[in-house]
């Protein structure tokens, strides 16, 4: 199993349009390299799901529920997504200015590459967050 984080503008899409609607594909992704990572992406695996814009933080967790497929609006076979569900909503959320103030995610994609809507999350890191919540 492989973690991710996947960055989503709440007025867009938030977690709590997640849980209402019980799963969604994941789409929209445009980037190489963040469509490098989404094809990566297996069944299930888990992801946080991290609230762009005002909020700036990871506020849930996510299970994959598809290998990637072609995007079935986009009309442009490069663009894949893959389906997903909520898990749980995390006790606290935990911002990205908690995040850089640890040393231990200096080399993490969120903090180095801030435009990047999905990234790979290292074990280690992953634990960290989910400590950093609760």
């Amino acid at each position: 199993m492989a973690y991710w984080l996947l960055k989503s503008e709440p007025n867009d899409y938030s977690y709590d349009d997640l849980e209402r609607d019980g799963g969604t594909y994941w789409d929209g992704v445009k980037n190489n390299l963040a469509l490098k990572y989404l094809r990566q992406v297996r069944t299930g695996d888990s992801a946080l799901i991290y609230h762009t814009g005002k909020e700036k933080a990871v506020v849930g967790i996510a299970r994959v529920t598809s290998d990637p497929y072609p995007d079935p609006e986009a009309g442009d076979p490069k663009l894949e997504v893959f389906d997903l569900e909520p898990e749980q909503r995390l006790a606290r959320s935990v911002t990205l200015k908690e995040i850089k103030a640890e040393p231990a995610f200096e080399g993490f994609a969120l903090v180095r590459l801030p435009r990047l809507s999905v990234m790979a999350v290292p074990a280690p890191l992953w634990k960290r967050i989910l400590r950093m919540a609760g």
